[in-house]
C-alpha cells in the first residue's frame, strides 16, 4: 500500500504547502450565504482540487490518523477541510498517535444487522446519536455510513454492514440512524449506491438486472432513507450496474437520485472507484475520493479542451462547498478530544440486547434461579465477535466482553476446568494459525480456532459439575471477499460437539442453549432439534457477553426479529445460483482490496472471457428475494423473516384500517397476555390483487414496536404508509402502477405468522411516470415467475 499511495500523498502535501495560510485581501471568505461568489473567485485549478480528495489519512502526520480522508482546503478563501471517518459500527480511527500519550478509544456498537433485528427505529436513532457524538467529540465532520444495500444473498461479505432483505426495513432503520447522527451536526454518507451485493471482484463486477427489481428492491432502500433523512452525502459503489460504473452513471445520480427523489446533497465516489474521472464529474458524482493525481490532470485538461463543461464542474464545486459549510470544522467547533465511553457502552448494551433473536425455546430460557453453574462450550464463547471486519470495523472494540465475563458479571460460575481446557486449546490454535504472530490489522476475516471434542470422561465430569450447557458458534465476514458456502454450513466438528453435549446433558435432565454469534445466517435445520433453546445474537458490539447474558437470565426479554430468512440449505434461495458461492477470490494487494483502481506496472493481460458471478452477476430471481420468494412459492424455511420469540405472549387486534387520500393507516392493538413484561414488533404486510404483473404473496409495508408492556397491558400502534407504496414498477412504460381491487392488509408477528387480516379496496387505478433509466443492456432472464 505504501508504494502505491506515495504519489497520492506527495501530491496532496505539495498542494497544502503551496496553499496560502490566511484569506487573501480582497477575496471573498466562504460563508453559507456566499457560495456562488466564492465559486466565481476560484481558479480553475482550485476548482479541480476541490472535487478531488486529499488521500487516506493513514500516516502519523495526519490530523486524524487512521481515518478515511478529508476534502481539500483553500485558506485564501476561508475554505477549510471537512474530515471524513469510516463507519458504520464505530468511528474508525487509530487509537494511538505518534508522540501522544492519550488513547483515542471508540465504541464498537452493534452491527447494522443487529440494529435492524430490533425492528425499532428509535434504537437505530440512539446508536446513530451516540456515534454522532463520538465523531463530533473527536473533531471530525462526517461518518461514511450507513450501508443500505439489500441482503440479496446470505454469503455477501458485507452483510453485517447492511440491514435486511426487505427494502422497507432497510430504509426506515437507516433513516433513523442517519437522523440520529445528523442530530449532532455530523454528516452521513449513505452507501454503496447501488446494487452492491457482493465483494467478489467488487471493483469490476457488473450487476445485471431488469428495472423492476432495481426499482422495487435495490433502489427502494436508498429512496426511503433519502426522503426520510436527507443525508449530507451519498457514496456511489465500486461495481457497475447494467454496464456502467455507478459513479459514471448520470441516470442514477441525476435522473433518479436528484430529479425523482429530490436529493440536495453531495455525491462522492467510493475510494478510487470507477475508471474515468471526467465521466464521473459529468455524471454528477461531485467528489472523487481519496483522490489521484491522474484524476486531477484528466479533469483539468478536459475543462481546458472543452471535453467537460466548466458549468458541470462549477455545480460539483458548489455542492462540495455546501457540504463543507455544514461541518463543525467550518464552524470552528472546539472539540474536547474525548467522549463519554461509559454512556455509549450502555447504548451498545441496550440496543445489542434488543437485537437478539430467540429462535427456539423448549422451556430452557430464561434460566431459572436454580441454575448457577454453567458449562461453556465452543471456541467463540472465549473469543466473541462484536462486529464484522473492514475499514468500518476491525472486528473488535477497545474491549470485548466474552461470555465468561458476561456470565460472571451476572453472578454465574463458569466451569473453571473447562475454561482452562479452552484456554490451552485457544493458545495452541493461535500458534497453529499464526506462527509468526497475529496480524495487527485485517479488513478480511482471519481464520478462527477450530473446535475440539471433549472425551467421554471429561464430558461426564462436566455434566455432573454444571447446571446447564451454553455453546456458542461464531461466524465473521469482512470487506474485500464474500463468504463461501462452507461458511454457511456447520463444520463436522461443530455438529459433533452440539450432538455430544446435547446427548450428555439431556441424559442428565439438563439443558443445552446454543448461541449464534454470527454475521449472517448459517445452516440450522439439521441440528436445531438438539438444542433446548437457540439464540441468534448476531454481533451486538463490544458488550456482547453482557448483552447475551442479559437475555439468557431474563433481565432483558428478547424482542428481536430476524431481518432475513434462514433457509434450510444453501441453494434454496433463487439468488444462490447467481452468486460466487464456491469461488475463492483473492485481492492482488491491500490497495486492490479497497477497490482502488490504480494503474499496474504489469503488462496488460490478454482479455479473457467474462466469468459469470465474478465479472458479471445476473439477478435472474427478479423481485423474488428472501421471504418474497419463500412465501410466494411455499418453500420450507428453517426460520422465516421477522421471526422472533419472547418469554411472554401477545395478542393482536385491528382497531382501525383505512385509506385516507394518499395515506394508508392501520391501528393494531397489542396486549401482553403472558406473565412477564415484554416488547413486540408488529409487521404490516400487504397482498395485492391480481393484475397484469405477478406479485409476491405478501410485502412488508410498515412496522412498529411497542414500549415495554407489563402483563395485561395494551398499546395501540398506528402503522402508516403511502398508497403508492403498494404499487409495482412497470418496465414497459417506466411507471409505478397501482391496480384497483381488494388489498389484504396483514398484521403479523413474522412473514409466516399472520395474526389479523383486513381487506381494503382501491377503487381507482393510479400511475406515476418516472425516468426510463438504467435499462439492462443485455437480456436478463427473470426466473422464477408466476403464471398470470
Amino acid at each position: 500500500m505504501k508504494k502505491l499511495l506515495t504519489p497520492l500523498f506527495s501530491f496532496c502535501v505539495a498542494l497544502a504547502v503551496n496553499a496560502q495560510s490566511v484569506p487573501a485581501t480582497g477575496s471573498p471568505v466562504l460563508r453559507a450565504d456566499n457560495i456562488d461568489e466564492v465559486v466565481s473567485a476560484l481558479t480553475l485549478e482550485e476548482k479541480v482540487h476541490l472535487v478531488i480528495g486529499c488521500g487516506m489519512s493513514m500516516g502519523s502526520d495526519s490530523k486524524f490518523p487512521g481515518t478515511a480522508g478529508r476534502t481539500y482546503d483553500i485558506p485564501r478563501l476561508g475554505i477549510p477541510s471537512a474530515y471524513l471517518a469510516d463507519g458504520p459500527h464505530r468511528l474508525a480511527m487509530a487509537s494511538k498517535r505518534e508522540f501522544d500519550s492519550h488513547t483515542y478509544h471508540a465504541t464498537e456498537f452493534p452491527s447494522s444487522t443487529t440494529v435492524a433485528a430490533t425492528f425499532d427505529p428509535d434504537a437505530a436513532y440512539r446508536v446513530g446519536q451516540a456515534l454522532g457524538t463520538e465523531v463530533k467529540d473527536y473533531g471530525m465532520d462526517v461518518l461514511l455510513a450507513p450501508g443500505v444495500n439489500l441482503m440479496r444473498n446470505v454469503l455477501c461479505g458485507r452483510n453485517h454492514e447492511y440491514y435486511a432483505e426487505d427494502p422497507v426495513l432497510v430504509g426506515k432503520i437507516a433513516a433513523a440512524y442517519i437522523n440520529g447522527i445528523q442530530s449532532e451536526g455530523i454528516g452521513t454518507c449513505l452507501k454503496h449506491f447501488a446494487v452492491n451485493n457482493q465483494e467478489t471482484n467488487r471493483n469490476n463486477n457488473d450487476s445485471r438486472l431488469t428495472q423492476r427489481p432495481l426499482r422495487e428492491l435495490y433502489l427502494k432502500c436508498f429512496e426511503i432513507a433519502v426522503k426520510e433523512s436527507q443525508p449530507w452525502s451519498i457514496m456511489t459503489a465500486y461495481n457497475k450496474v447494467n454496464g456502467k460504473y455507478t459513479c459514471e452513471d448520470r441516470e442514477l445520480t441525476e435522473d433518479i437520485l436528484r430529479d425523482e427523489w429530490g436529493f440536495k446533497g453531495l455525491v462522492m465516489s467510493d475510494w478510487n472507484a470507477g475508471k474515468d474521472a471526467v465521466a464521473s464529474i459529468a455524471a454528477g458524482n461531485d467528489m472523487l475520493q481519496p483522490g489521484q493525481e491522474r484524476q486531477y490532470n484528466a479533469i483539468l485538461e478536459a475543462v481546458k479542451n472543452g471535453a467537460l463543461d466548466e458549468a458541470l464542474l462549477n455545480l460539483s464545486v458548489k455542492r462540495v462547498l455546501e457540504f463543507v459549510v455544514k461541518s463543525h470544522t467550518f464552524a470552528g467547533y472546539n472539540y474536547p478530544n474525548e467522549t463519554d465511553l461509559k454512556a455509549h457502552a450502555q447504548v451498545d448494551r441496550q440496543v445489542g440486547a434488543e437485537g437478539i433473536v430467540l429462535l427456539d425455546n423448549k422451556d430452557a430460557l430464561p434460566m431459572t434461579a436454580s441454575i448457577r453453574k454453567v458449562g461453556l462450550y465452543g471456541t467463540t464463547s472465549y473469543d466473541m465477535i462484536p462486529a464484522g471486519m473492514g475499514f468500518g470495523s476491525t472486528g473488535f472494540g477497545y474491549y470485548t466482553v466474552s461470555m465468561v465475563e458476561g456470565l460472571r458479571n451476572a453472578g454465574y460460575t463458569v466451569d473453571k476446568e473447562l475454561l482452562n481446557r479452552y484456554k490451552k486449546h485457544m493458545a495452541d490454535e493461535q500458534k497453529r494459525l499464526f506462527p509468526h504472530g497475529r496480524p495487527p490489522f485485517s479488513f478480511t476475516p482471519l481464520p478462527r480456532a477450530e473446535e475440539f471434542l471433549p472425551t467421554a470422561e471429561e464430558l461426564a465430569a462436566q455434566v455432573k459439575a454444571n447446571d446447564i450447557a451454553v455453546l456458542t458458534l461464531g461466524r465473521v465476514s469482512g470487506e474485500g471477499c464474500d463468504r463461501r458456502v462452507e461458511d454457511f454450513r456447520l463444520k463436522e466438528n461443530e455438529l459433533a460437539l452440539i450432538k455430544l453435549v446435547s446427548e450428555a446433558y439431556r441424559a442428565a435432565g439438563k439443558k443445552l442453549v446454543v448461541i449464534l454469534n454470527i454475521c449472517s445466517p448459517v445452516e440450522t435445520a439439521s441440528w436445531k432439534a438438539l438444542a433446548d433453546a437457540t439464540v441468534c445474537a448476531f454481533q451486538p458490539g463490544q458488550e456482547v457477553g453482557n448483552c447475551i447474558t442479559d437475555v439468557l437470565m431474563g433481565k432483558v426479554n428478547p424482542s428481536g426479529k430476524l431481518p432475513m430468512t434462514f433457509a434450510v440449505k444453501y441453494g434454496d434461495a433463487p439468488s444462490d445460483a447467481n452468486f460466487p458461492f464456491d469461488y475463492e477470490f483473492r485481492m492482488p494487494s491491500f490497495a486492490m482490496g479497497t477497490g482502488m483502481n490504480f494503474k499496474s506496472d504489469k503488462k496488460e493481460e490478454k482479455l479473457k472471457e467474462p466469468e459469470r458471478n465474478v465479472d458479471f452477476t445476473l439477478y435472474e430471481e427478479g423481485i423474488y428475494v428472501g421471504y418474497r420468494y419463500f412465501d410466494t412459492f411455499d418453500k420450507e424455511v428453517s426460520y422465516p423473516f421477522g421471526h422472533g420469540l419472547s418469554y411472554t405472549t401477545f395478542e393482536y387486534a385491528v382497531e382501525e384500517a383505512a385509506i385516507d387520500g394518499d395515506r394508508c393507516r392501520m391501528k393494531v392493538s397489542v396486549k401482553n397476555v403472558g406473565k412477564v413484561a415484554g416488547r413486540e414488533a408488529v409487521q404490516l404486510y400487504v397482498k395485492a390483487p391480481k393484475g397484469s404483473m405477478d406479485k409476491p404473496a405478501k410485502e412488508l409495508k410498515s412496522f412498529g414496536k411497542t414500549h415495554l408492556l407489563n402483563p395485561g397491558e395494551s398499546q395501540t400502534l398506528t402503522l402508516e404508509w403511502d398508497v403508492m407504496d403498494m404499487a409495482s414498477f412497470n418496465e414497459k412504460n417506466s411507471s409505478w402502477e397501482l391496480v384497483k381491487g381488494e388489498y389484504q392488509w396483514m398484521a403479523a408477528a413474522s412473514s409466516a405468522d399472520v395474526r389479523c387480516t383486513t381487506v381494503q379496496k382501491v377503487v381507482k387505478a393510479r400511475k406515476l411516470k418516472v425516468h426510463d433509466a438504467m435499462r439492462a443492456q443485455v437480456p436478463v432472464a427473470v426466473h422464477p415467475a408466476l403464471p398470470l
